[in-house]
């Protein structure tokens, strides 16, 4: 299912939480021996909304009428939002034994 939310994000502000930079994340694994990729399946939707926002994000279908309980993608910031979580959650590691874009860790 693809929902078109251009208009539920117009009225917000763009988040400007920057993502890490391509170039750096590369340089960081100079000499290192072993290297993992890990893709997080469905990121977004691992994030739970909260029940007020629930119906910002309701849609309908010949079938009814429905709401995302976690984030879909689409919403503006939902990128800004996802890595600023990670970001949070593997502070302590970052730089050390993991990097982190969006959804892609590099161990």
């Amino acid at each position: 299912m693809c929902i078109d939310f251009r208009d539920l994000n117009k009225p917000f502000p763009k988040d400007f939480y920057p993502l890490p930079r391509i170039d750096q994340l590369v340089d960081s694994t100079s000499g290192c021996e072993l290297l993992s990729m890990m893709d997080v399946s469905q990121g977004y939707h691992q994030i739970i909304l909260a029940p007020e926002d629930r119906k910002k994000v309701s849609f309908t279908t010949s079938e009814g009428t429905f709401c995302y309980v976690a984030m879909p993608f689409g919403l503006k910031n939902a990128g800004a939002t996802y890595q600023r979580l990670v970001d949070k959650i593997f502070r302590p590691q970052i730089g050390r034994n993991i990097e982190v874009y969006v959804d892609d860790m590099l161990v």
